[in-house]
């Protein structure tokens, strides 16, 4: 018998003083039965980095095929692909051929080396590449509960999060950007 992912519900009061954006909304998320709560986090974080009205969670880890979050248009093109974690080139390079925009979000303590195997080879795709702090987001992974009420502020090259159980910050760092 296959385990059933985990529901998690999220009512999001968002910041971003980057992008001048102000705005509150709920999302349900399902974590993938071999997904850590820690990737779980980054993916709602990038959500929040990229808050848009067309921007949608995807099947995640259930597929290959797609990413962790994508914005289609109403032809079904593929305007932004958004992976969370270390994919391979060949992955990053798929994903610059099939999307207007890719980015990628590392957030664990693989992160460096990865990015240590791929920083000189990256340069030739088009992808924008992020790296979470893995402190802040090993944190907020501590106080996940299945319901909770977030206020996410992204200001400059951090992201604050505030919950009920804590005060959270969590440092995003630009590693590579084609735009």
């Amino acid at each position: 018998m296959a385990l059933k992912p985990t529901i998690h519900k999220f009512r999001i009061s968002l910041s971003d003083t980057n992008r001048d954006i102000y705005d509150a909304g709920q999302i349900t998320i399902a974590q993938h039965p071999s997904e850590t709560v820690d990737r779980m986090m980054a993916r709602v974080l990038a959500l929040c980095f990229h808050w848009q009205p067309e921007l949608a969670l995807t099947k995640g880890l259930s597929t290959t095929e797609e990413p962790d979050l994508w914005v289609k248009s109403l032809d079904q093109q593929i305007r932004l692909w958004v992976d969370i974690g270390e994919p391979s080139l060949d992955r990053i390079k798929k994903a610059c051929r099939v999307a207007d925009r890719v980015d990628v979000f590392t957030f664990n303590s693989k992160s460096e080396v990865w990015w240590d195997q791929v920083k000189n080879k990256v340069h030739q795709y088009d992808a924008n590449i992020y790296r979470f702090g893995h402190s802040g987001i090993e944190a907020l992974s501590q106080v996940v509960e299945r319901s909770m009420d977030l206020s996410v502020m992204i200001s400059d090259e951090s992201v604050y999060v505030d919950s009920e159980k804590g005060s959270f910050e969590i440092s995003l760092e630009n590693l590579h950007s084609h735009v």
